[in-house]
């Protein structure tokens, strides 16, 4: 391997030019003061003191900072190349555990031939959420996804949850699995978006049937998810019966999430509290107007939760009256509200 080769294979261990250069000079001379290595390489004396020190941490050399003048000590290479590959060693389960968890992300779309792995992508996907799931999956195979869905309400995630194959007065234990669970006595199709950008959609019979033929997608696609949620929300939704709504959240807190902040400030409203928003976004229809407010929720127009208030099914809006007036305010892509939201803030005042 020549010099250049050596330096590249170098490069990918994280080296920099210099550093590269300081390394070599050093395998060369074998121990050497830095006044030496520095004139030798092409570098300030300065930089060998702080090239060393890291070249020590991580095994390349040794400083002998107790003799005078201080001395650099190229460690032998084997002892190099086994220190690396015993960090690679100790790197790779845990590379391993999360290229497992991504591995939907990696393809924009994927066709699944079982039910089986139908169930595995939606244990992975829900897994992985941030800020929102979707799901509409037969109340039968619920146990299958229960722990990975109770995991997601835990840290924060908002979960709408339909349930399909049951009676909606069914005694079907739902307990925190969902944020809100509908159930609906008849089939749909397994639906399932996480945090607008990745999900799957499988054709009924495909969970249902043992000998069915369909195929599921799977897809890691911004522009997709958003279309899935308003067919979830839009389609079904509203056809299934609410049968569980988790309790509200502590106050204060921020919302990404906008149907999120719509759903806890609803369960607040309806609790009888009176609840202030303090939100950052854009005008929709001005260029010049305030781009945060902050002032008292005294509407809100939404569908997650029954009753609906909406006039559409998949409106979510909070009405907001601040300072500079009253102002409806709507998620991400907001076309009919006053005010487009980022984050959302809300207290109890």
């Amino acid at each position: 391997m020549d010099d250049a080769s050596l330096a590249d294979m170098l490069e990918r261990f994280g080296f920099s030019d210099k550093e590269v250069d300081t390394y070599l000079t050093i395998l060369e001379l074998g121990e050497a003061k830095a006044s030496t290595i520095a004139d030798e390489a092409g570098v300030s004396k300065r930089y060998v003191y702080s090239i060393a020190e890291k070249l020590d941490d991580r095994g390349f050399v040794e400083v002998n900072d107790h003799a005078v003048p201080t001395t650099i000590r190229a460690n032998p290479p084997a002892d190099v190349v086994e220190t690396l590959t015993s960090d690679l060693d100790d790197m790779r389960p845990a590379l391993e555990s999360r290229f497992s968890r991504a591995a939907p992300r990696s393809e924009r779309f994927e066709v699944v031939k079982s039910r089986v792995t139908v169930l595995k992508r939606v244990s992975e996907l829900v897994a992985r959420a941030e800020t929102e799931v979707t799901l509409g999956i037969p109340y039968h195979l619920l146990d299958e996804v229960a722990d990975e869905l109770r995991a997601a309400v835990e840290r924060g995630v908002l979960v709408l949850l339909i349930v399909t194959g049951v009676e909606p007065g069914t005694d079907a234990e739902l307990s925190g699995l969902a944020s809100v669970a509908r159930a609906w006595d008849q089939p749909m199709p397994t639906m399932l978006t996480v945090d607008y950008e990745a999900g799957l959609v499988a054709p009924a019979e495909m969970v249902t049937r043992s000998n069915s033929e369909a195929q599921a997608i799977v897809f890691a696609q911004e522009q997709l998810g958003p279309v899935i949620v308003g067919s979830f929300l839009g389609n079904y939704w509203p056809m299934a019966a609410e049968v569980y709504t988790r309790e509200p959240a502590d106050l204060p807190a921020t919302y990404e999430d906008f149907r999120h902040a719509v759903f806890q400030a609803t369960l607040h409203l309806r609790a009888g509290h009176d609840v202030a928003a303090r939100v950052a976004g854009r005008p929709v229809h001005v260029d010049d107007g305030p781009t945060e407010l902050e002032g008292q929720i005294v509407d809100v127009r939404q569908g997650l939760l029954e009753p609906s208030t909406n006039s559409f099914p998949v409106e979510n809006t909070l009405v907001v009256t601040a300072e500079e007036g009253t102002f409806s305010v709507g998620g991400g892509g907001a076309f009919v509200e006053d005010f487009e939201a980022d984050t959302v803030e809300l207290s109890v005042l």
